[in-house]
This record gives structure tokens, sequence and C-alpha cells, in this order.
């Protein structure tokens, strides 16, 4: 008999997947991954705050609300008090109000000793939109009281938000003694502030009428008229106070 021979049966190699262990990120691992880029962008947006384009500067400031960062603060306050395009001006208040109060308000008020007008007017704005109250002492009667018109209407737009309670009958003394001051728009910012104190403005308004100056009697009359019916429109009020301050009569004759 021919013995029989079984055939080697060479088995597959069965190669092993490779098991990676996964990694720990720690932290401080990601702060290393994560902040050179941020730094790059911090400086392109900073950068674009500079662009001759007022389209490119609104968007950067868009950004810099959208994406709040304390760096962003000092560069935002120092454009306010340069920036010529009133559209960018607004974006940069927004911008601002989307950070924190204690980084930006001690930096605003440290603006409203600027000798640039607009640093002054657009601090005071932009305060007034904050709203913290721990603003108020460093609204003076100094700014109140500003020569230039568009500081001064700042001014009085944020002393009526900020004012303590208590404070609003010292605060309208002081508006009324800007009464007839400026044009149209300059008036109609000071009634609308005065009126916004409520009837502690009634004594004021009740001095100011009698007014040597006309413009002064004019224009308390015309406050007198908004505040009883606000409905009124101003330039219906200032032709009506008009007709008072000429015939002493609320416009009739005799």
């Amino acid at each position: 008999m021919v013995p029989m021979t079984t055939p080697e049966v060479s088995m597959p190699e069965v190669s092993m997947p490779e098991v990676t262990m996964p990694t720990v990120t720690t932290p401080e691992m990601m702060r290393e991954v994560t902040m050179p880029g941020d730094d790059t962008s911090t400086l392109h947006a900073l950068q674009a705050l500079e662009s001759s384009s007022s389209s490119v500067r609104l968007q950067a400031v868009l950004a810099a609300g959208t994406t709040p960062d304390p760096r962003f603060v000092d560069t935002l306050i120092e454009r306010c008090a340069i920036e010529p395009d009133f559209y960018v001006r607004d974006m940069l208040t927004w911008a601002l109000t989307r950070h924190s109060p204690s980084a930006t308000v001690p930096k605003l008020i440290g603006e409203l000793g600027s000798e640039r007008a607009q640093a002054r007017s657009q601090a005071l704005h932009t305060l007034s939109k904050i709203g913290d109250r721990q603003a108020w002492p460093a609204i003076t009667r100094e700014l109140l009281t500003d020569a230039d018109d568009e500081v001064a209407r700042s001014a009085w737009r944020a002393a009526v938000v900020l004012a303590p309670e208590g404070e609003e009958s010292e605060l309208a003394g002081v508006l009324a003694t800007q009464l007839g001051r400026g044009e149209r728009e300059t008036q109609l910012s000071l009634s609308r502030a005065l009126i916004a104190l409520g009837k502690v403005i009634m004594g004021p308004l009740g001095a100011a009428m009698t007014d040597r100056d006309p413009r002064v009697r004019q224009h308390a009359i015309a406050t007198e008229r908004l505040l009883r019916d606000p409905d009124a429109g101003f330039e219906f009020a200032i032709e009506e106070a008009k007709r008072v301050a000429v015939l002493g009569t609320d416009g009739q004759e005799g």
C-alpha cells in the first residue's frame, strides 16, 4: 500500500490593525494652538479699522462687536475720536456696548477730558447707550454747557439716562440755562432732554418764559407746549411760542 500523505495547509496571515491611543489635549495645549491664529485675526481686525474704505471699517467694527475681545477696546475708543463716517461711528458705539462695562466705562470716562470735541461727544453717546450709572459723576456742568453743540447734545442725553433718582431737579436747572441755544436740532435735543425729566422742569421753564432774551422765552414756551402735548410737532410748538412771546397770551389776541 502507498502511504497517505497529508498536504500542508498554510494558514493565511492575519494582520492586526494598529491601535492608536487617543491624544489627551489639555487647556494649556489648546491655548498654544489657538492663540497665534487669534492674534493674527485680532491684528487684521485692528488694521482694517485704518482702511481708507468706510465699508471695510464698518465690517471690521461689526466683527469686533460680534466677537467681543478686551484687546479691541482701546483701539475702538481711539477710533471714535477720529472716525469721519457717521455709520461707522454708530457701529463703534454698538461694538463697545458689546464689551464688558468694566473694560469700557473707565476708558470712555477718560475720553471726556479730551481736547477733541468728537472724542468727548462720542464717549458721551456711548456711555448713554451702556447706561452704567457709575459714569454719572463724570457728566459735569462743563460738559452740559460745552461750547460745541454736538458735545453738549450728547451730554444732555447721557445726563438724562444716567442721573440717579433725586438728581433730576438740579439737572433740570443746569439744562434750563441752555434754553435758546443753537439752531433747530440743538434746541429740539434740549427740549427732549428736559421733557424726559418730567414735571421737575416746570420751575426752571416758568422762569425762562419771562427771560429778557426772546430766543430763551420762545424755546421755553415751546418746550412747555411739548411737555403738555407730546404729539405736537416741534416746529408747531416754536411757531406758537413766537406768537405767545409777541402777544403775551396763549396766541389769542384780546
